[in-house]
């Protein structure tokens, strides 16, 4: 397969996200990291500090097969737009399968030609969620263990404590 879109929120982006974006490069000759734009939600980090945690992370793995962007549409509207026909999501635990199962279900029934591919996170890093380091975050504890190499959160925190 040529190219999939891996899409989130990323806020922010972890070692998890990072261990499953190496599985997809394992499938795909390229990924484009798409970070979400939802007006309905208050996240720790606005876009564009998203985006560059991101990108410190993938310049730091040497990752030139990976791009990232942002979006605000509906996902598969979007894989249309940039003719992608495959959406990689990660799964940590049986309720993200529940969760990104009736998901994949409704994009299929609205986008038929548009598939999406779950890879589980490894074992070592499926408890590591976006929610968690935020919250570590918030109250100014080490998150390092929890972050991709390369990202330096301390250069992207200085505006929220």
């Amino acid at each position: 397969m040529d190219k999939a879109i891996f899409p989130g929120s990323f806020d922010p982006f972890t070692i998890g996200h990072m261990d499953v974006l190496h599985s997809a490069l394992q499938l795909f000759d390229s990924i484009i990291i798409a970070v979400g734009c939802n007006s309905m939600k208050k996240g720790l980090f606005d876009t564009n500090t998203r985006v560059s945690i991101i990108e410190d992370a993938i310049a730091a793995a040497g990752l030139s097969n990976v791009s990232v962007c942002t979006y605000s549409n509906l996902t598969i509207d979007f894989c249309r737009e940039i003719g992608v026909n495959c959406i990689v999501r990660g799964l940590r635990t049986t309720t993200d399968f529940e969760f990104e199962n009736v998901i994949a279900q409704a994009n299929k029934k609205i986008a038929p030609e548009i598939s999406t591919i779950f890879i589980p996170a490894s074992g070592e890093y499926s408890f590591i969620s976006s929610t968690v380091v935020r919250d570590i975050i918030l109250h100014k504890g080490d998150v390092s263990d929890f972050l991709p190499k390369g990202v330096e959160i301390g250069k992207y925190t200085k505006n929220i404590y």
